[in-house]
């Protein structure tokens, strides 16, 4: 089992407590940091954030959300093991070209650490301020994965869509990682379907794991029905940090491969919860 950390990027504009959270996880054998995004907050919103009752992401428009690319380069700059994970990037709501070429360039930084998570999307008011549909965001989603291999291949691009018009272009550098992991986050609509096509992993939503037993079920069904082996895709979840061992032991049991801690579990600051969470069960491991 794999243990991580997020959010690592919100509610920190000190760059030194950013490259120091880094080093500190790396040095107490933490597997991964995981950021946010969201380039604004609203002040007010009338979107339903879909992972909590309340429908509120929980973030006031104050905090700071460090650009999650800015905040791993400089984390990538001071470690070495550590991998470096985007727990996820709105894919729908961005330019896929700057993001291929960011993705790629980070890779290289990093000398291949970089996990890109990815998600289509929920707070429309973002979409309407970045100037972007928010309809068919999906699709977009869809699109824009397929067109971004296309430009970490090597190969001239050549990509016509409903969204896009690439043609006879390369962009280099060239992720390490061959392929460049993308894993997909979410929990509503088709993500069974997009995780199957589209990704080498599934960043499940916040919940009870017992509520995802049958999810994972249905996932690898998706898989048999379109040919993918399921054994492929690395499940990444959310774990409070509670039931020690016996907790781990329970989701590796249901197929999970990675467990990220959230932040505010381990106190602030998080260096104590971090420590005793290090010894107690990541050195067991």
């Amino acid at each position: 089992m794999k243990i991580g950390l997020a959010p690592v990027n919100i509610g920190i504009a000190d760059p030194e407590m950013i490259i120091g959270l880094a080093q500190l996880a790396e040095g107490l054998g933490y597997e991964s940091v995981w950021t946010n995004e969201h380039v604004m907050v609203p002040v007010d919103y009338d979107s339903k954030y879909p992972y909590n009752r309340s429908g509120d992401m929980g973030a006031p428009p104050e905090v700071p959300f460090i650009d999650p690319l800015i905040a791993l380069t400089a984390m990538a700059t001071h470690t070495k093991k550590l991998r470096l994970c985007t727990g996820v990037n709105i894919l729908s709501q961005t330019n896929p070209l700057t993001l291929a070429k960011q993705a790629a360039s980070l890779d290289n930084i990093s000398k291949g650490r970089l996990i890109l998570g990815l998600g289509i999307g929920w707070l429309r008011e973002e979409f309407v301020a970045m100037g972007v549909p928010y309809e068919k965001r999906g699709a977009r989603f869809d699109d824009y994965v397929q067109a971004m291999r296309k430009v970490w291949s090597g190969d001239v691009v050549e990509h016509q869509s409903e969204f896009l018009n690439w043609t006879n272009f390369k962009s280099y550098p060239l992720p390490v990682q061959k392929p460049l992991p993308v894993i997909i986050g979410g929990g509503k609509g088709k993500i069974l379907e997009r995780i199957a096509k589209y990704g080498d992993g599934w960043f499940l939503p916040p919940g009870p794991p017992e509520e995802f037993i049958g999810m994972l079920d249905d996932l690898k069904k998706t898989c048999d029905d379109i040919g993918r082996d399921y054994n492929e895709i690395e499940i990444t979840m959310m774990w409070p940090g509670q039931g020690g061992k016996e907790a781990l032991a329970a989701l590796e049991a249901m197929g999970v491969h990675r467990a990220v801690v959230p932040m505010t579990a381990l106190g602030f600051p998080p260096v104590e919860g971090m420590e005793k969470l290090a010894k107690e069960v990541i050195s067991a491991l």
